[in-house]
């Protein structure tokens, strides 16, 4: 038996960096929405976990659906072999969320394949793992694992991304320099981090603001056409894609 089911990508509303955790971790407070634009992920039982990919990824055990495949077998005390095929969609290090996505998902599919319980292994493999089990709109505090349900609204966004990757290390490590604010308080560190952002931001403009520890950017629109008109607007040589919130999907 094959499942499928799409990896949806998410959008960082607003972002606030509240403050460092005795484990090294930031405490933020974001609001996130899940976006239609998603990856694709297919798993099927087998007799040795194996990992396909249609695009531009890790490979191997530093793959976020393996290590969400081994973390569940941990959890679950006993293997839980898959063959997984992943087609690529979402750029990856640009704040898009589709790596943690990937692997919310590839939960979701190993345990309906294996009949286990997820339980607390999302919140294990990452700080955007949780969200992406149901998705929707919701406000994550604390590590980023601490969510509330929020109401999705009928929205559309054109997305831009420069076409390379923020280390979200590295921003976090310039903002503990510099620190930030406004409706993403990771932007000032990111331009900072990488010089190339700040000319893309530049030739956006205004109204576009950066989702996540970057790289990418996003500017809201009441309907698919404006949607598509601010999309236009990119850099040509730019990445764009339009897409829609979308609500949970469980």
């Amino acid at each position: 038996m094959i499942l499928a089911l799409p990896a949806r990508a998410k959008l960082n509303l607003s972002l606030a960096v509240t403050g460092l955790r005795t484990d090294g971790y930031h405490e933020v407070d974001t609001v996130l929405q899940a976006i239609d634009l998603h990856d694709l992920l297919e798993a099927e039982p087998a007799s040795e976990t194996a990992l396909e990919v249609d695009g531009d990824v890790p490979l191997g055990a530093d793959n976020l659906v393996l290590k969400a495949l081994a973390e569940l077998e941990r959890a679950s005390g006993r293997p839980l072999p898959t063959r997984f095929r992943l087609h690529k969609r979402i750029p990856a290090g640009a704040g898009l969320g589709g790596g943690s996505s990937d692997a919310a998902t590839a939960l979701r599919l190993a345990a309906a394949l294996h009949g286990v319980d997820i339980g607390a292994a999302a919140a294990a493999v990452g700080s955007d793992v949780p969200f992406f089990l149901c998705g929707g709109a919701a406000r994550a505090r604390g590590r980023g694992v601490e969510l509330e349900p929020a109401t999705t609204t009928a929205a559309w966004f054109a997305i831009a991304w420069p076409g390379f990757e923020l280390s979200t290390a590295a921003v976090y490590a310039r903002w503990d320099q510099v620190g930030g604010e406004g409706a993403n308080h990771l932007t000032r560190a990111a331009l900072l981090a990488d010089e190339r952002l700040a000319a893309f931001a530049e030739k956006l403009g205004e109204g576009w603001q950066m989702t996540g520890s970057g790289s990418a950017f996003f500017a809201a629109a009441a309907t698919a056409p404006e949607a598509e008109l601010r999309r236009r607007q990119a850099p040509h040589n730019a990445w764009s894609v339009t897409a829609r919130a979308v609500p949970r999907w469980c």
